[in-house]
């Protein structure tokens, strides 16, 4: 198939995902085309089979802000005409969903009837989307997709209870390139790290405040109280500097690394002991599983789909949000016991593999097969 993915290139779940995808879409043969206004974080090297068409938004002085949204539109028209497009693939409601739709109408008066596949990510749906000022548009938008996937069972059901829908929702799950995320021993790189055989206690994320990287700095306050341990903090976003003033607040400048936005998050991740998500919100939890697929337990909140990807006293443990204080207990517990952080992490891989790649992708091939039937 020649499939055109339309996303935001940024380093968030939703890119992520979907340029994962398309690099897995072409390994198996498909003809992948990225339509987006910058190259996607995760496409840094050459793949056979993907394609990349920039977005250029002209910023005429009529516009107070450039019209992003009617010039995605046009391009996906232009890649669907010229590359012979058998669909287009949308990530995130808004606004590619809706210039799906704009895209779809000037093309069917071409006679080109071109189906839309559209995955809500969370974000999407549970902040922008119920914003009054999106919410028609969203709902439209869902609605006029041929096939609409979320990524978690509970982004279905918030998205069901939250619009007027007249199409089903199919759940497919996040996942992971089981190659690449799994567990590789470096003793040097983990001794640098921990030189004293200090536990690493990891957390990646965009730092912003539904992440509670603050409360990851206060669960590790506890747990270096009781057990000698070092905090990895990859990643990087606005809450960054109010958390480095927490670190010198607390006296533990030392023993929290800041290591700012990393690729191989997988190498940081092998060296890890423990993995916290204290969220308030996560649709999904992909770095929860992550840190799972390189046997690494997750103690986390549990909200959102969470609890589908971390299992409670199997591969971690779930707390409230906010329960600063049980989720340190639960952390020391886990450190503390060598029997079963062993079985955690045996845990940890099976869970992780029902959705590895070669799981999840075929279920995405099925879904396109699925939307090219409906609009014959």
């Amino acid at each position: 198939m020649k499939i055109g993915i339309v996303c935001y290139p940024t380093y968030g779940g939703s890119g992520v995902l979907a340029t994962e995808l398309g690099i897995a879409l072409a390994h198996r043969g498909h003809q992948i085309h990225f339509i987006t206004y910058k190259k996607p974080a995760r496409l840094f090297d050459f793949h056979k089979n993907i394609y990349f068409h920039e977005v250029n938004s002209s910023d005429y002085p009529l516009f107070e802000y450039a019209p992003y949204e009617t010039a995605l539109a046009s391009r996906m028209v232009d890649i669907a005409i010229h590359e012979n497009l058998d669909l287009l693939h949308v990530h995130y409601a808004i606004p590619h969903a809706s210039a799906a739709f704009m895209a779809k109408s000037i093309l069917k008066q071409k006679n080109i009837n071109i189906p839309v596949v559209t995955t809500l990510h969370g974000t999407d749906i549970t902040l922008v989307g119920l914003d009054r000022a999106y919410l028609p548009v969203v709902e439209f938008s869902i609605n006029q997709s041929d096939v609409v996937t979320s990524v978690s069972e509970s982004l279905k059901k918030q998205t069901q209870d939250s619009f007027e829908l007249t199409t089903d929702i199919d759940v497919i799950y996040n996942f992971i390139d089981e190659n690449k995320f799994k567990r590789v021993e470096d003793l040097d790189f983990k001794n640098s790290i921990a030189p004293n055989g200090e536990f690493i206690i990891s957390h990646t994320s965009n730092f912003r405040k539904l992440k509670r990287v603050d409360d990851v700095i206060r669960i590790f306050e506890e747990v270096y109280r009781k057990v000698p341990s070092k905090l990895l903090l990859i990643g990087d976003g606005p809450e960054r500097s109010s958390l480095e003033e927490l670190c010198r607040t607390i006296g533990l400048c030392d023993e929290i690394i800041f290591l700012g936005k990393q690729d191989a998050v997988e190498r940081l991740l092998s060296i890890s002991d423990l993995f916290i998500l204290p969220s308030t919100h996560e649709s999904f939890g992909l770095a929860a599983l992550e840190a799972l697929a390189t046997e690494v337990p997750v103690i986390s909140s549990n909200v959102g789909g969470i609890p589908e990807v971390n299992v409670h006293g199997e591969t971690g443990f779930l707390s409230d949000v906010g329960n600063v204080k049980e989720m340190a207990t639960n952390a020391i517990t886990l450190l503390q016991d060598p029997k079963m952080m062993k079985q955690f992490k045996i845990n940890a891989i099976k869970k992780a593999d029902t959705f590895s790649k070669k799981v999840i992708v075929p279920q995405y091939e099925a879904v396109y097969q699925k939307a090219i039937k409906l609009c014959k």
